[in-house]
């Protein structure tokens, strides 16, 4: 019971971090879980999948009409051909050549956060469409080799002048896109367990109630606040994706 129960504190931390930032929930409870070990993590990362899409479907209803910008569209359409590139390298980037990769591309998400950080104010005009499908496809080809698809989309969407809100809904949209697509690959393929299903079931009326109450208000956290702990976040991102390759390199 208290498996659960925690469990469960663990799921409306991470939704409320993501309801403010737009990409937190897998970080934190895939997180959270792995260093605490209370559930098989095959499992969590299953049910965070249904979490993610629960989450964007009531963020966005509850902000409806939503602000996100139209050409967001072809980012997610490219980054799902990144994503089946991704999975296609996979298999082919094997042994001690894949986690050189890995680490590199941890090094490279702490730059990027470095970089975020040290931004004193956004672009003067939004990125061009081409910039979107670009980033959409390197993040679904980061998601499918390494289960990682935020970072340069993240970078991407905090360096726009948009407000804190269109941000936060572009970026729930684009992972809520993904992981309707990674539900569709895992269910018909019988890769959802029934623990995976059980932690799902228990999850989404916190992740339901927990989004309805964060979408309704606004963020109380101000913008260079609100950035900085996304460059945790990022950080947090990068060295756990470095660690986990020197690790594996050993």
């Amino acid at each position: 019971m208290w498996t659960h129960l925690v469990f469960l504190l663990f799921v409306a931390l991470a939704v409320y971090a993501q309801s403010l930032t737009g990409f937190a929930l897998a970080l934190i409870l895939l997180g959270l879980i792995s260093a605490t070990d209370l559930v098989p993590l095959t499992d969590a990362v299953n049910a965070v999948t249904v979490m993610v899409f629960v989450n964007a479907c009531t963020f966005l209803y509850q902000r409806f009409p939503p602000h996100f910008e139209r050409w967001l569209w072809p980012g997610v359409v490219s980054s799902l051909l990144g994503a089946a590139v991704g999975t296609l390298l996979l298999t082919w980037l094997a042994g001690t050549f894949y986690q050189v990769v890995k680490l590199l591309l941890g090094i490279s998400i702490i730059g990027s956060a470095f970089l975020l950080w040290r931004a004193a104010k956004p672009l003067e005009k939004a990125s061009s469409r081409p910039a979107f499908v670009l980033t959409g496809a390197i993040s679904g080809l980061l998601g499918g080799m390494f289960s990682a698809p935020g970072p340069p989309l993240v970078y991407l969407m905090y360096r726009q002048p948009w407000t804190p809100e269109k941000i936060q809904e572009s970026l729930i949209f684009f992972f809520g896109a993904g992981a309707l697509l990674r539900l569709l690959i895992v269910v018909p393929t019988d890769g959802f367990s029934l623990q995976a299903t059980q932690l799902a079931a228990e999850a989404v009326p916190v992740v339901f109630l927990v989004t309805a109450f964060a979408a309704g208000r606004s963020s109380p956290l101000s913008p260079p606040l609100l950035k900085l702990l996304v460059c945790l976040l990022l950080v947090a991102t990068g060295g756990g994706t470095v660690g986990g390759a020197l690790s594996a390199m050993r």
